[in-house]
């Protein structure tokens, strides 16, 4: 009996210490913590425990993210049909209010699953889009583009990337570059532009490419001001993420700017910032 009374106080202390390291240093969602946990009556109750405890604070994190989207959605589908805009600006008040979830996905720290399952979802919604007209206020702009899917992959992309290495800054710049540099590029082109050029048979203009050029950098240079601080880094850097992200703007057909102009910018600022 004292060495079954020791065996269970030896195996009960274990597991605490075990299931506290667990905490600490694995990822509830690794093969190994869910082996190691299962094997273990005491451990695997401190699980479900934990994973029930996270339910309020998910529910909440995915309630905002989906209100402010159903917001911009409902905002864009109400100036297209009742105001009868210019479909581009219906696009664009969705081009830059999604791409705003970026900010509430690292500010709430919401798990990098739910921002990639989020992607593949918008991704697959978008591809129905273009045959079902369930997004006027996306797709109905009058050409042929996969812009809409790009932004969905981008953002999955970028979250399963940069959540992963703890730099979430990094995807918000690449996402909000695109968001909002792309947006204000078609608005100050289409309303400003008096200087046009041709790239491979599209239409740009000068002052288009330099508002583009312009918010990528004010984009850029804010979120890196708000993570490292007024360095001489903050504002060298977005210098030449801002050109990248125009070029590919410029260059890119069929809406592939809306995956090369993230990826390339949160790349581009990433791999500097390391350099330097």
């Amino acid at each position: 009996m004292p060495f079954i009374r020791g065996g269970c106080q030896l195996w009960c202390y274990t597991s605490t210490a075990i299931y506290k390291e667990t905490r600490k240093k694995l990822d509830f969602w690794s093969a190994p913590a869910y082996i190691l946990l299962l094997l273990n009556p005491i451990l695997f109750s401190f699980l479900i425990v934990s994973i029930i405890s996270t339910f309020p604070n998910i529910l909440l994190q995915v309630f905002l993210v989906g209100g402010w989207l159903g917001i911009i959605l409902i905002f864009a589908e109400a100036l297209n049909r009742f105001a009868k805009v210019d479909p581009e600006i219906s696009r664009k008040v969705v081009h830059i209010g999604t791409g705003n979830v970026i900010l509430f996905a690292w500010w709430l720290e919401i798990p990098p699953w739910i921002g990639i399952t989020a992607g593949i979802i918008s991704a697959a919604i978008a591809l129905i889009s273009y045959r079902l007209p369930i997004l006027p206020s996306v797709n109905s702009v009058g050409r042929k583009s996969l812009g809409t899917f790009f932004y969905a992959v981008s953002i999955g992309i970028l979250i399963g990337w940069f959540w992963s290495i703890q730099q979430p800054q990094y995807a918000a710049v690449g996402i909000l570059t695109m968001a909002w540099g792309d947006g204000f590029a078609a608005i100050i082109g289409q309303n400003f532009g008096k200087h046009p050029y041709q790239v491979w048979g599209m239409n740009k203009s000068w002052e288009g490419s330099l508002g583009m050029c312009v918010v990528s950098y004010t984009v850029c240079s804010l979120i890196l001001l708000a993570v490292q601080g007024n360095i001489w880094q903050t504002w060298i850097v977005a210098i030449p993420v801002a050109l990248a992200a125009t070029a590919l703007e410029t260059l890119s057909k069929v809406g592939l700017d809306n995956l090369t102009v993230p990826l390339g910018s949160a790349a581009l600022c990433f791999f500097l910032n390391q350099f330097f």
